[in-house]
């Protein structure tokens, strides 16, 4: 094992039930590293958001993004930029400001089944990894403005950009996480409509495929995936797709294994890492004490694994299993938020998790 400093993580609250769920979270992993005798992490709280901006007049402030840079990793809160006053409601919202900002060009969302849950595929074992910095969202695909524009005020257009670099660099990381889980990779596309844009798409991952001969692949259309994923969910293991189709993939498959609640996500470069649940920031419950944090706590589980495999640091990738299996532990015992058809709140969910961890799930 690599001896390493103490990781370095940023915290950022976010907007609505953001300030239940993160630092329930934060708890959760300081808990599995001491279980997994690691180092403990130095946290760093940065504002970003609505907060953020009645303090510093921005949702994400410069001095956010300079501290980021600095650090190994950071925990992202839900925002609820639907609410923000005018300018930054229409502006590119907190996590694409990041995500762009960082290139943290892969986004992935693992779909797994509790047992205890309520999932409607409780059997469900699979990672969607979605291209995150062109593909057919246009906020993601300029320099500068946002790749939508309106020649005249009943004509809307936007831009899909496809380039070789980004399929290639998404498609690698699909097959690396397929080698590590059940060596198979499925390609979504719609190269028979779309065929110059998802036709590379699917083209190129196909010749990323030549050099993983041990991963299975096959390749699926995008209408036809949404039934096979609501037919077979557990017949898939790493499912590629560029951005807008792995996003609506990624919210069904997260709800086939029980819940938006339920669904973490890490959004990653080849240098940072950022875990950020899948869900949204429910301002209807915030401040009540009834969010459920397991999909931030799962996210969370994300970067430590993250930061296991990118630093050769068994101990953190060790403390993600841990965080993971108190959650299910807890989950299976019957705790749980309100819904997942529990009674807990917040809080007490995340003692049943923390009390988990130290005594060994």
């Amino acid at each position: 094992m690599t001896t390493l400093r103490p990781y370095r993580l940023g915290v950022m609250l976010g907007d609505g039930i953001g300030p239940e769920i993160v630092p329930a979270s934060v708890r959760v992993v300081d808990a599995a590293l001491a279980a997994a005798d690691a180092e403990r992490v130095e946290w760093q709280e940065l504002p970003v958001g609505a907060s953020a901006i009645d303090e510093h007049g921005s949702a994400v402030p410069d001095a956010t993004l300079s501290a980021l840079a600095e650090l190994d990793g950071w925990l992202l809160g839900p925002h609820d930029s639907a609410a923000y006053p005018e300018p930054f409601r229409s502006q590119l919202n907190p996590s694409g400001r990041l995500r762009k900002h960082f290139d943290l060009y892969a986004n992935i969302r693992p779909a797994r089944g509790f047992e205890g849950g309520e999932a409607i595929a409780p059997d469900a074992d699979l990672v969607i990894v979605r291209e995150n910095t062109e593909g057919f969202y246009a906020d993601r695909n300029t320099f500068a403005g946002t790749g939508e524009y309106m020649p005249t005020p009943d004509v809307a257009i936007a831009m899909g950009v496809f380039t070789r670099p980004a399929i290639e660099r998404i498609a690698r990381a699909a097959f690396e996480l397929a080698g590590r889980r059940r060596n198979k990779v499925t390609i979504a596309h719609k190269a028979n409509v779309l065929q110059l844009s998802s036709g590379l798409f699917r083209r190129v991952c196909l010749e990323v495929a030549e050099d993983h001969p041990d991963v299975e692949v096959d390749d699926l259309h995008i209408d036809a995936m949404t039934v096979h994923l609501l037919r077979r969910a557990s017949t898939f293991d790493v499912v590629v797709a560029e951005n807008m189709f792995g996003d609506i993939l990624s919210d069904l498959a997260g709800e086939l294994a029980g819940s938006l609640g339920t669904a973490p996500s890490i959004n990653a470069s080849d240098t940072r890492c950022m875990a950020q649940a899948a869900h949204g920031s429910a301002p209807d419950i915030a401040g009540r004490g009834l969010a459920n944090p397991v999909a931030m706590m799962l996210s969370s589980a994300m970067l430590l694994d993250w930061l296991g495999t990118r630093h050769g640091d068994d101990r953190a990738a060790r403390a993600a299993v841990v965080v993971e299996d108190g959650v299910r532990a807890a989950v299976r015992a019957g705790v749980s938020t309100r819904d997942l058809g529990g009674a807990a709140s917040t809080g007490e969910f995340t003692d049943a998790v923390v009390e988990r961890i130290a005594a060994g799930a």
